[in-house]
């Protein structure tokens, strides 16, 4: 049987371990990667390459790096006239819209990996709104792409049941792992495609600092613990100038204890007060007025 041929477009590490899968998995061949150009990163500004195309150049695949992949796929296309027909155009967080053209690119069809559980959660953040809503359990949806966001006919679907104290790291992780697993398979085996119920569709929005910043009055101790394990480490959490980096809802040694609403009480372990370094709990609370 000959390899299936496949276009990988990625950006972030949470893609990397599909990447790994894929292209040391010898019924593919990986035929290019396309993700996100090199970017300024941290306080210094490098220039900093994204992990998918760091993990490509050691694996030795070519990488194609475009600000606008619509503008320049067909200059791309024209410049390598050997590069065959995909398969499969698999995308894992890459990071651009991609036009019909595109779309229309693969022989099968293109792929998208999502970590939710369609209809639940389309958009930018699912695993981070899956923490902040409470949910259970969450997964990765592997979905035909269409030109509506994350809108397409399911092709397979995983779910995982979250942790009491998962965190968007952790969730990220498993979810990354289990993409690894997933994708594979389903590549291999006959599609068969199952339309979203539409009636239960979800959207969630690209997150910004407004979404970190908590009001201990106006919210209860469980809600502002699911948006500290949600939202760091981006894009964190705030109250009065300092950022919460770690809290629980048991009390334990060098905690400070934050009084909530309904007389619910959070147990700050780790926070980081505004130009300073992270500190305990206990020792931001000792250089405060009673609260």
């Amino acid at each position: 049987m000959s390899p299936l041929h496949l276009i990988f477009a990625g950006t972030p590490d949470i893609a990397v371990p599909t990447l790994k899968a894929l292209a040391g998995d010898d019924r593919f061949m990986m035929d290019l990667v396309i993700t996100q150009p090199d970017r300024p990163v941290g306080r210094k500004k490098e220039i900093t390459p994204p992990p998918v195309k760091v993990e490509a150049e050691r694996l030795g695949l070519p990488v194609f790096q475009p600000e606008n992949l619509h503008k320049e796929w067909p200059d791309f296309q024209q410049a390598h006239p050997e590069l065959p027909k995909p398969d499969f155009l698999v995308v894992i967080a890459y990071g651009q819209l991609l036009s019909q053209a595109m779309l229309d690119l693969p022989s099968i069809a293109p792929l998208n990996v999502h970590f939710s559980l369609l209809p639940l959660y389309r958009g930018a953040s699912p695993i981070q709104h899956a923490i902040l809503h409470g949910e259970k359990t969450s997964g990765v949806t592997i979905q035909k792409m269409i030109q509506k966001l994350d809108a397409g006919p399911i092709a397979a679907q995983e779910s995982l049941i979250l942790d009491p104290r998962e965190t968007t790291t952790s969730l990220f992780e498993r979810c990354a792992v289990l993409s690894a697993e997933l994708l594979p398979k389903t590549l291999l085996t006959p599609l068969t495609l199952k339309d979203q119920d539409e009636t239960k569709a979800t959207v969630c929005k690209k997150l910004t600092r407004a979404d970190g910043i908590i009001d201990p009055q106006a919210m209860t101790a469980e809600e502002i613990d699911r948006t500290v394990r949600a939202l760091n480490p981006w894009p964190g959490v705030t109250w009065n100038d300092a950022k919460i980096l770690e809290a629980d809802l048991v009390s334990s040694p060098d905690v400070f204890d934050l009084s909530c609403k309904n007389e619910t009480h959070l147990f700050i372990k780790t926070i980081q007060p505004a130009g300073g370094k992270p500190m305990r709990g206990a020792d931001f609370a000792r250089g405060r007025p009673a609260i």
